[in-house]
């Protein structure tokens, strides 16, 4: 027998059984999809690792399931056995009864999926498996060959999930079924918010240095691949005010507060309407500008590709949201990210009128500027230890010299 288990790289996160995509009795083979696990951010599906029968299932759908946990069990030696009754043809079928209907059954749950996503008529491809089976690579196979759809014939786009119910207003409603990450987000915001007082401070930062640096760093950067974003020296200024202030890197017990030594800082990355994920820097306070820009760059490619998994989002000690991006000046409270203690919010930089002090004559300038807010935890963190963290980013951020 060989153990089906949770992946170790999921510790931090809650994983619940969505789905079994195989039944017990069933033949899978190698890296079939067995069953789809529903984390705090993201669903990850774990594949079998062997080939054989799937002996039993121990966690059913809906429970929870712990890293290192034993999900199901596969038999190794019945890799040769017969299919499983379900999935063989019905002998007590009616004579007119289609032929078809008995051999669609026969696909593994793998090729079933596959077939779903592409869309495509299994009677149109020729199956490599055994006997002649269609595997989940030849369907992949033909999609990819698969000639591309008249444009006339293309029906135009709707949202997909919504459905329109027409009664007695006039201008009828529109539903849309929440999907899975938006139902974990709404989740966590209303634990943060349930179990932790937070109160919001807000600060302004000249971010004119910075972007005198940049403007002269930028071009080495991209030399060698990588793309210094404003984002990075926003990590590098959120590492020196942890230093300062190391109070807001921390966790709040019921009888102690943990102030970690790493910093790890996830970055809120939007996803459109499919939410937003929070790939994490680990030990920040061990990278250069240039490491920073290089692991922002890649997080947020794969974000956007929607190749993360559990362990690019797992461990984060601090929370970044740059929601100026989408243009907001500045919004509070941001939620904070539990059990962290604090997140930080950088508002849309524009360039404003402010009033500074040269040789001892107020002028008047123009300059580019931000709101910064950290919202705490107010069971961990005060209001002076929260300004001096404030007081640190922002001389941070206005500290670089080009």
């Amino acid at each position: 027998m060989h153990d089906v288990i949770v992946p170790l790289e999921q510790e931090g996160t809650t994983a619940k059984i969505h789905q079994w995509y195989v039944r017990p009795g069933q033949r899978v083979a190698v890296n079939d999809p067995l069953v789809e696990l529903e984390t705090d951010k993201v669903t990850v599906e774990v594949p079998a690792l062997v080939a054989g029968v799937l002996a039993e299932i121990l966690i059913a759908p809906g429970a929870e399931a712990r890293p290192g946990a034993v999900l199901a069990r596969i038999d190794t030696a019945a890799s040769d056995a017969p299919p499983p009754l379900e999935a063989r043809p019905d002998k007590t079928a009616e004579p007119d009864q289609p032929q078809a209907k008995a051999a669609e059954t026969r696909h593994s749950p793998a090729v079933r999926k596959a077939l779903a996503e592409t869309g495509l008529d299994p009677a149109g491809i020729t199956g490599t498996g055994r006997d002649g089976r269609l595997t989940r690579d030849d369907v992949l196979s033909a999609a990819r060959t698969r000639p591309p759809a008249p444009p006339a014939e293309q029906p135009l786009a709707e949202p997909e999930p919504a459905q329109v119910r027409t009664g007695a207003s006039a201008e009828g409603s529109t539903f849309v079924p929440h999907d899975r990450m938006r139902l974990a987000i709404a989740r966590n915001m209303l634990a943060s918010v349930t179990q932790a007082p937070q109160v919001t401070a807000v600060f302004e930062a000249d971010f004119g240095p910075l972007m005198a640096h940049r403007a002269k760093h930028k071009a080495d950067f991209a030399r060698d691949g990588i793309n210094l974003s404003y984002t990075a020296y926003v990590v590098m200024a959120c590492v020196a005010a942890m230093r300062a202030v190391p109070q807001v890197n921390s966790r709040w017990h019921e009888d102690r507060l943990e102030i970690f030594r790493d910093i790890n800082i996830g970055i809120g990355t939007a996803l459109g309407d499919k939410g937003l994920v929070v790939p994490v820097i680990a030990r920040a306070q061990n990278l250069s500008l240039k490491g920073v820009a290089a692991a922002l760059q890649d997080q947020t490619n794969r974000a956007r590709a929607g190749q993360l998994g559990p362990a690019d989002m797992a461990g984060g000690t601090f929370t970044i949201s740059n929601h100026g991006v989408s243009g907001s000046l500045l919004a509070a409270p941001i939620i904070i990210n539990q059990p962290q203690s604090a997140i930080l919010g950088v508002g849309k930089l524009e360039k404003r009128v402010v009033v500074r002090e040269v040789n001892g004559t107020d002028t008047i300038q123009i300059r580019p500027m931000a709101y910064v807010s950290l919202t705490i935890d107010h069971r961990a963190l005060d209001g002076h230890q929260t300004n001096s963290w404030l007081s640190a980013f922002v001389a941070a951020l206005e500290g670089w010299s080009s």
